[in-house]
């Protein structure tokens, strides 16, 4: 029997994580930023940090005429603590939490601008596969989607992203993971953020990172 067919990931839609991630976040008060973002050991603040700097590498990986597949562009990592992130791009404390959601906006526009327009047959390098404009979206919505959950939990926020936006990312990154009855709730178990009924809870996950067969 064949799969069910794919309706592709677009950059449309990593428009639309970024756009409701901001209008997620925008109202956390200042105070609140430096708690813990849910089973991670990041404070809120680094966690969105972390989320900006992958949006801002994956459309980096897209950004040269001959994109390399076998490192990362080589921007400096530094962290701000130990045991925190290691990330290139860091928000300017002084400017608060509406400058963080700042550079969570602009580093996901460069991801949608990119994933918009580089040509399809382009490849970057990622760890899970040398990937295609259509997985380098979707990797950015995953990070979206799980990172905010973790800041959402830690914060106590209401976030559940749409059941459709979900399926896609799923199906794009995780082609072996069956689906179940919610998107949501079967990504969040792929990436070890939840149980589902029948399904050990994992304790380690990657997704497929490599372009699917079309």
């Amino acid at each position: 029997m064949q799969p069910p067919e794919r309706t592709p990931v677009t950059a449309g839609d990593l428009g639309d994580a970024v756009r409701l991630a901001v209008m997620t976040l925008r109202d956390v008060p200042a105070s609140a930023w430096d708690g813990k973002a849910g089973t991670l050991e990041w404070t809120c603040w680094e966690t969105v940090e972390h989320l900006s700097d992958d949006l801002f590498a994956y459309a980096a990986q897209l950004g040269l005429r001959t994109p390399p597949l076998d490192v990362y562009v080589p921007f400096t990592l530094e962290s701000d603590r130990p045991g925190g992130p290691q990330v290139s791009i860091h928000a300017d404390r002084a400017s608060g939490p509406a400058g963080l959601l700042q550079v969570l906006e602009a580093s996901g526009a460069l991801l949608v601008a990119m994933a918009r327009t580089t040509p399809t047959h382009v490849r970057g390098h990622h760890v899970s596969g040398a990937s295609d404009p259509e997985g380098f979206a979707a990797m950015g919505i995953l990070e979206i989607l799980a990172h905010v959950h973790d800041v959402a939990t830690g914060l106590d926020l209401a976030w559940t992203p749409p059941a459709d936006m979900c399926a896609r990312v799923l199906a794009r990154l995780f082609p072996d993971v069956p689906p179940a009855a919610d998107p949501w709730t079967t990504l969040l178990w792929a990436t070890g953020r939840a149980e589902l009924p029948g399904r050990p809870r994992r304790t380690s996950w990657r997704w497929h990172g490599a372009p699917l067969p079309t």
